[in-house]
């Protein structure tokens, strides 16, 4: 098999691409963390808990959401559950399965970081666009998203290896 290298072009978009996103989540980690005490992927399970239909979701669909391991989800909804911002109970459905609930202080915890999380995203994404290039980010990164999750690309989504699904085997 033939290695395809990245062209220079390629290299340099790639390289852009990575610096910025290592950039915005480190400014997004420090700015909640100083702000709301959390990292951001704590903030992200609270956001996606309270778009929910009653602030609850099963752990699996939780994980899907945010595009981590359930491992992962696990250690950190104990943590959220710990400092009281979301509540676990069993699946009345399937006695296997577990919801995670995010309870009325966790609703009050995002509230008080929300502004200061969308004025860090704001200057640091969005004040730095304009309208085109706004829409063009959104069909760039949907696009590597889909072909990341199986939808028409190739990778190793294709095989059913996306984080929420992964066990301990890495993709091949």
């Amino acid at each position: 098999m033939t290695t395809r290298w990245l062209t220079p072009e390629e290299q340099r978009a790639w390289r852009a691409f990575t610096a910025a996103t290592h950039l915005l989540e480190d400014a997004l980690d420090r700015q909640l963390q100083q702000d709301a005490g959390m990292p951001h992927l704590y903030y992200s399970i609270l956001v996606h808990l309270s778009e929910a239909p009653e602030r609850r979701l099963r752990m699996t669909g939780l994980a899907e959401r945010v595009k981590i391991t359930r491992s992962r989800l696990t250690y950190a909804v104990a943590r959220l559950e710990r400092d009281g911002l979301v509540r676990r109970e069993g699946c009345a459905s399937d006695r296997r399965g577990s919801l995670a609930l995010l309870t009325e202080d966790g609703m009050s915890a995002l509230e008080r970081a929300a502004p200061g999380h969308v004025e860090t995203v704001r200057g640091a994404v969005f004040d730095q666009l304009d309208e085109e290039q706004v829409a063009q980010l959104e069909e760039i990164c949907s696009r590597i998203a889909g072909g990341l999750q199986g939808d028409g690309g190739t990778g190793c989504a294709s095989s059913g290896d996306l984080p929420w699904r992964r066990r301990s085997t890495p993709c091949k």
